[in-house]
């Protein structure tokens, strides 16, 4: 197995910044699409990253929320080449309608797999949403679909030696950071 090198972002596609407002204008945006077409019996999110719009979509929805923990990554360091299921699919989605929501969707592995734990625990129907489509893997639903480099607003910043520091893997490509 061939372990892929840590994120390297490519700005040749392009930069979209998602601030906290366009965050949460995304959010309602999808939640009035899923909505008006097809209401689930309950939203779970991808973990960790897909939980903060899936949790936004089921507030806005009134339904019930739960998460999957899904990754590429076995701790900080190391990343895996698939993603796999490091936590069980919520017992609650047997026999129900579950829209499964993450942050976005590009080769569509995590979501595949995700789709397979919930059907797999019982889940009557599963439909998928993302914020920001950014592959060719079709999703059930979407906010935005580019194939632009996407930073979210939980990530432009982390936390270094006690202290909230630009996140070093988007060095020059956020207003006001230096190269």
């Amino acid at each position: 197995m061939t372990v892929p090198q840590p994120y390297a972002p490519d700005p040749s596609k392009g930069v979209v910044i998602v601030d906290w407002p366009l965050f949460g204008e995304l959010s309602r945006a999808l939640a009035v699409r899923v909505g008006r077409e097809w209401m689930p019996d309950m939203v779970v999110g991808i973990a960790t990253a897909g939980v903060v719009p899936g949790a936004a979509v089921a507030a806005i929805l009134d339904l019930p929320f739960h998460s999957i923990l899904i990754s590429r990554r076995y701790n900080a360091e190391q990343i895996r080449e698939t993603p796999a299921v490091f936590g069980a699919a919520p017992s609650d989605v047997r026999g129900k309608r579950v829209l499964l929501a993450d942050v976005t969707c590009d080769s569509g592995a995590t979501m595949r797999l995700a789709v397979g734990s919930l059907v797999n625990a019982g889940a009557r129907e599963v439909r998928t949403a993302v914020l920001v489509r950014t592959g060719t893997h079709g999703v059930d639903y979407y906010a935005l679909a580019t194939h632009s480099m996407i930073v979210l607003p939980w990530d432009r910043e982390v936390f270094v030696d006690g202290e909230l520091e630009p996140n070093a893997k988007y060095t020059g490509l956020l207003p006001g950071q230096a190269e």
